[in-house]
């Protein structure tokens, strides 16, 4: 466990070290995660005044959840796949700009739409299986394909990014990587997430504790400290969703061409890709 640990961390500071070479990449997440609260809010304004999902799903619900997972899909693939295709730039030893990671996601458009179709679908379907309203068992089968299909859709982005072809062939080819080089053993192989989890529960708990002693002092002085510490926080978001991008354009690379960028060499990211036995 502490040798998985140790090599996860190692991914971590590589991505962190080409992240730091270009801060740009960081926007992306924030216009990301502006774009997303857009969206949130203008789907939730007319629902909450509506009542439709007052008593459970209908017909009408399903078709409003389809085109609010659509549209958040639609914002958070777009500027995901302009952070992976910045990164990629940078990864050849380029120096993107913000206004290159945007061409290349708007080259993509089409199939950022398609693939956003399909994930709205399938996002529907699973929180309807992991609707309170479902057994335990129905619950959990919706939590397992959840984390399925988030490992077999890990490098859709970086497919879409680098090859011209649709949202299915996308998906087809980002399993299929998946079974070729990682197995099951890629969520543990590549801890950022974990490493990242971890770090935010910290900044949590040390976030409470310093809004706690300043509202010994003063209710104003506690509400700046914990507006100051819900921005860290947030940061902190910003700065794991820019290493995953960075982190799946690392991986995609590497199994398509068995390519390692500088920052990388010396880590065992061989090992990320050892093949199922």
């Amino acid at each position: 466990m502490f040798e998985k640990f140790s090599r996860s961390w190692d991914m971590v500071k590589a991505s962190a070290e080409v992240l730091r070479s270009d801060r740009e990449l960081m926007l992306f997440p924030v216009l990301s995660g502006l774009a997303t609260l857009l969206v949130m809010a203008s789907f939730a304004l007319p629902t909450l005044a509506l009542g439709v999902f007052a008593n459970g799903w209908s017909v009408g619900g399903v078709l409003l959840a389809f085109a609010f997972y659509f549209c958040t899909y639609s914002v958070m693939i777009f500027f995901n796949c302009a952070l992976v295709g910045a990164a990629m730039i940078r990864l050849e030893g380029g120096d993107p700009t913000l206004s290159d990671g945007l061409a290349a996601a708007r080259a993509r458009m089409g199939s950022i739409f398609g693939y956003a179709a399909i994930a709205a679908t399938v996002g529907v379907l699973l929180q309807a299986l992991k609707g309170k309203d479902n057994n335990f068992l129905v619950r959990l089968v919706g939590s397992g394909l959840g984390m399925a299909w988030t490992l077999a859709t890990f490098l859709v982005v970086p497919v879409l990014v680098s090859r011209d072809i649709g949202p299915v062939d996308a998906l087809k080819q980002s399993v299929t990587l998946l079974k070729r080089t990682w197995g099951e053993n890629a969520v543990g192989q590549v801890g950022i997430g974990a490493a990242f989890g971890l770090l935010s529960f910290c900044a949590v708990l040390v976030s409470v504790g310093l809004v706690v002693l300043a509202a010994q002092a003063s209710v104003a002085l506690a509400i700046v400290v914990g507006v100051a510490c819900l921005l860290g926080v947030l940061l902190l978001g910003v700065y794991q969703a820019a290493l995953t991008g960075i982190y799946s354009a690392v991986l995609y690379r590497y199994a398509v061409a068995h390519e390692v960028p500088e920052a990388f060499r010396g880590t065992d990211i061989a090992h990320a890709f050892a093949p199922k036995r």
